[in-house]
């Protein structure tokens, strides 16, 4: 805040110009002490009066002094109740006002009347030629009470706009010369510079807007340091992003994290040491300095890093690995200095930087455009060396993309461990619905419906079981149930994994048949083959994008056969064979299907070494949304690569006909069935299609075995 204290002297009183509300303002808003801060050379204690006589003056020019002064205390609001804001809005109002109402003594003529009104009536003293763009016209002595013609020159200032001033010069001479005046009484003229009236409105306009702005952006009293990270003021953009959480205020702990069992107990070693670091120090142990969390999305790596700080019972400091980057040069190396400072002042403490990935990328020998992130991810580098395990920080880092991380950042003495967290396998599942059933009313018992759950959702994360069970509670509000079911549970996943049913969508009568059969396809070939799993639900009404929906009720593999993979194939496939066998065409309804079964077929080939032609060969396939510059076989490896795919997509494919075609009475009469009632349980397939030939595990206790769910925590 800058704080003025004019002192004023001179002959005249500055304080009598100003009416007794323009004082109030000047003094309300820019700290004037206005009764004694006028006075003169002579009596410095004494205001000069309006009505004091010259002689009594010390001098005849007013000088005005300013002295600044510079505070960190918030400016208080002035007496009356008004907000600083609103008189420095009245201020910038009234000096508008001042200006606007000086500058409008200037009038713009054009050439024409100034030749005819002014030139020729000889009211032309001399011309001042302003920023060699426009002339102000200087008027005879007594000019300003004269009238010439239609033009009153009393109380104005006329000037008019020049292209160039060798054409001004010119024509004004040729202009001359016409009249007859005499070369050595011509017009003379001056050159000066000097603002337009309009651009001293303008910078009155554009200064306050900085003024206003600055004022909004300024830091609030205290030095109060924003929560959300982001700098306090104008000028405190480069500072560091960190989001800080007191050690009393956490709330987290490991029992709150489920279906991560390992990593937790791989991240324990991080609690002991903030506990209890003399233990370490004592064997001469060193704790790792930092670890990453790595794995798929939702698997709850932010969660856990937040439960680390709450059981070691230390600060927790938090920050996004895409706030560092700005688009000011600079910006991201600072960041990153002012975070650890943040670090090293609040030790012991967990310092975690979530999506690391996004500063620390593999380096290239090219910068497009990268050079900033780069130094970014030098700045963490050396931070992270400058840290000594006596400073009691640990520093966890959060990503998905491993992959693509600099190898200088996991370096040991730096990030020393990879700490992985997978998706939750059915146990972890189930302790995962325990935690967020706790706040939801049930109408069964918590612990079968965990069970339950676990058993319908492999593949979820945490994410998406919190994403189930908000949903379900969210379905029993709407239909104003009492309590949660499983009804409500099994309509909460069928929404969070196809999307809401479209009721109101209008098929056609060929649409709709077209896609039962589709479906019954699918059905009765996932039905009739070993490795399928098993089929909990057909419907025909559409979901999302989806015109039909079937809902299986996947196992948790880590290892897959050749076999399992190709009756997935089928399975795929079943939808556009039964168009095939039961109308002789098919549609576009089958292009995911096709999708899947292209990247199963692909990977086999390329990854697995399934393919004799190809051998005990495995390419990484790229990811969905990277570029492809070259390949890592030649082009002939490529070409038997497609053949293989080709060939092993067909022998699928035909498999898949010969199963429909064997079983085309069982497709026609579970299609009608979808046609007249849009969806069959698990129970109306059975009465359709009979007992499946194969022994089926659905359940939990046929997945895991009796017990109870239990914890390592």
């Amino acid at each position: 805040m800058i704080r003025f204290a004019p002192v004023w002297w001179g002959s005249k009183n500055f304080k009598s110009l100003l009416s007794w509300r323009s004082n109030k303002l000047i003094s309300s808003s820019f700290k004037l002490r206005l009764p004694s801060c006028f006075r003169t050379q002579e009596n410095s204690g004494k205001a000069s009066r309006p009505g004091e006589s010259k002689n009594n003056q010390t001098s005849n020019i007013p000088k005005l002094e300013l002295r600044f002064s510079f505070s960190r205390n918030k400016m208080p609001d002035p007496p009356g109740g008004w907000p600083l804001a609103s008189w420095a809005i009245l201020g910038v109002v009234g000096l508008t006002w001042v200006a606007y109402h000086n500058f409008s003594m200037y009038r713009k003529v054009d050439w024409k009347e100034f030749t005819d009104n002014f030139l020729l009536k000889g009211a032309v003293h001399h011309l001042e030629v302003v920023n060699k763009s426009w002339v102000r016209i200087h008027l005879q002595p007594g000019a300003e009470s004269e009238s010439y013609g239609s033009v009153d020159l009393s109380k104005k200032i006329y000037w008019f706009e020049i292209g160039s001033v060798d054409t001004f010069e010119r024509s004004l001479r040729d202009m001359e010369a016409h009249m007859g005046i005499d070369p050595m009484h011509r017009t003379f003229i001056t050159y000066s510079s000097r603002l337009k009236p309009s651009d001293v409105l303008y910078g009155i306009f554009y200064i306050s807007l900085f003024l206003m702005a600055v004022y909004s952006l300024r830091p609030a009293s205290g030095g109060v340091v924003r929560k959300s990270g982001l700098g306090s003021g104008l000028f405190n953009f480069g500072q560091s992003p960190v989001r800080l959480i007191e050690k009393d205020k956490i709330g987290v702990r490991f029992s709150d994290v489920a279906g991560c069992e390992e990593a937790k107990l791989e991240i324990i070693e991080f609690v002991n040491f903030l506990k209890n670091p003399t233990k370490y120090e004592a064997l001469g142990a060193k704790i790792p300095r930092g670890a990453i969390l790595k794995g798929p999305p939702g698997t709850g790596k932010t969660l856990l890093a937040k439960a680390t700080a709450g059981e070691a019972n230390v600060p927790f400091l938090s920050v996004s690995g895409s706030e560092f980057l700005e688009m000011f040069v600079g910006v991201g190396p600072k960041r990153v200095r002012d975070m650890f400072a943040s670090a090293r002042d609040k030790a012991p403490c967990i310092l975690f930087i979530d999506e690391i990935d996004a500063i620390g990328g593999k380096r290239s020998g090219t910068s497009f455009g990268h050079q900033e992130r780069e130094n970014t991810l030098n700045q963490l580098l050396v931070e992270m060396d400058g840290f000594t395990t006596q400073e009691n920080v640990v520093v966890l880092a959060a990503t998905n993309r491993v992959d693509i991380l600099d190898p200088a950042l996991l370096r040991p003495g730096r990030f020393d461990r990879q700490i992985y967290v997978s998706l939750p396998d059915i146990k972890g599942r189930a302790s995962i619905f325990k935690i967020h059933l706790k706040p939801i009313k049930l109408a069964d018992d918590m612990q079968l419906v965990a069970r339950k759950m676990a058993a319908r959702t492999p593949g979820f994360s945490g994410a998406d079981i919190a994403s189930v069970c908000n949903e379900a509670a969210l379905i029993a509000a709407r239909e104003d149930a009492h309590s949660v079911n499983l009804i409500h549970f099994d309509k909460a996943i069928d929404r969070v994994i196809a999307g809401l049913e479209k009721k109101s969508h209008v098929l056609q009568p060929e649409e709709k048949k077209t896609v039962a059969y589709h479906e019954a396809g699918h059905a009765v070939v996932g039905w009739f083959l070993e490795h399928c799993n098993p089929l909990l639900k057909v419907s025909i009404i559409p979901r999302g994008k989806a015109l039909g929906y079937a809902q299986y009720q996947p196992r948790d593999i880590y290892l897959r056969t050749k076999e399992q993979m190709l009756d997935e194939m089928c399975l795929a496939l079943g939808g556009r064979a039964s168009e095939e066998v039961f109308f002789g065409k098919v549609g576009s309804g089958a292009v995911d299907d096709l999708q899947r079964v292209t990247r199963s077929a692909y990977a086999q080939i390329v990854q697995l070494g399934f393919s004799s032609k190809v051998g005990l060969l495995s390419f990484d396939l790229p990811q969905q949304g990277d570029m492809v510059l070259s390949k890592p076989y030649s082009e002939h490896t490529a070409q038997i690569i497609d053949e293989e795919v080709r060939k092993l997509v067909q022998s699928a494919y035909e498999r898949t006909l010969t199963i429909l075609r064997e079983k085309k009475q069982l497709v026609d009469k579970l299609a009608l069935q979808l046609l007249d009632k849009e969806q069959l349980q698990k129970e109306d397939l059975i009465e359709v299609l009979g007992p499946r030939p194969f022994v089926e595990k659905s359940t939990y206790e046929e997945l895991v075995g009796p017990g109870k769910l239990s914890s390592i925590f």
